[in-house]
């Protein structure tokens, strides 16, 4: 098995990589879809997401309204650390047991929007950041999902900077390129990280 974190900015095509890299064989845990399974009505982290926070932010179903939790923690660094330490854990165990499950020949892509973010690059036997520059960003953000410039600006800024994400890559996809082109260096990624997944455990960590 070969565990990959995979990362890139909003509009860098991060989604795409790993699609493709689901129909090459991939197993793929998604931190976005963990996390909201983690807060599913009747789940213990919604419970203690309601105890600390309160039934305000519970919808009339019972379930997480996301936007009124958002409201509370919004510039608030103190409630969202309360909330990281309830959420982070219970994803970190979640996904720990999605891999688990998956055979010993795998390859294990982690699909971490925030990897860079939370400073999870040492939990991945490889970090694979899919880059674009921050020009190409922008028109993506405003061209192909009709965000205006302020609010795709706004989205970059609370992301790490390109440079920081750049810092913990192991490999490095462009995505400036074509689909068709990006297909092809997910192909090439895809049969190395399938032949280090067939080789076994590496002699020592990262």
């Amino acid at each position: 098995m070969v565990t990959v974190g995979l990362t890139g900015g909003i509009g860098s095509g991060k989604s795409t990589v790993v699609r493709l890299l689901a129909g090459h064989g991939a197993v793929v845990v998604d931190a976005d879809v963990v996390a909201r399974e983690v807060v599913a009505p009747g789940s213990p982290g919604l419970a203690a997401v309601a105890a600390e926070f309160g039934a305000g932010v519970l919808a009339a179903d019972g379930s997480l309204d996301r936007p009124a939790l958002a409201e509370v923690v919004f510039n608030d660094p103190e409630r969202l650390a309360a909330l990281n330490a309830i959420v982070h854990p219970l994803v970190a165990e979640r996904s720990a047991a999605l891999q688990a499950a998956a055979p010993a020949d795998s390859v294990v892509v982690h699909d971490v929007p925030l990897l860079t973010e939370n400073g999870l690059a040492g939990r991945y036997d490889l970090v694979v950041v899919v880059d674009v520059p921050e020009e190409l960003q922008l028109d993506r953000l405003t061209r192909l999902r009709g965000m205006t410039p302020q609010e795709a600006r706004g989205r970059m800024a609370a992301q790490a900077e390109r440079g920081e994400r750049l810092a913990v890559a192991d490999v490095v996809v462009p995505n400036t390129g074509t689909t068709a082109e990006l297909a092809d260096r997910v192909a090439e990624l895809w049969h190395e990280l399938a032949a280090r997944a067939a080789a076994g455990p590496p002699a020592a960590g990262r």
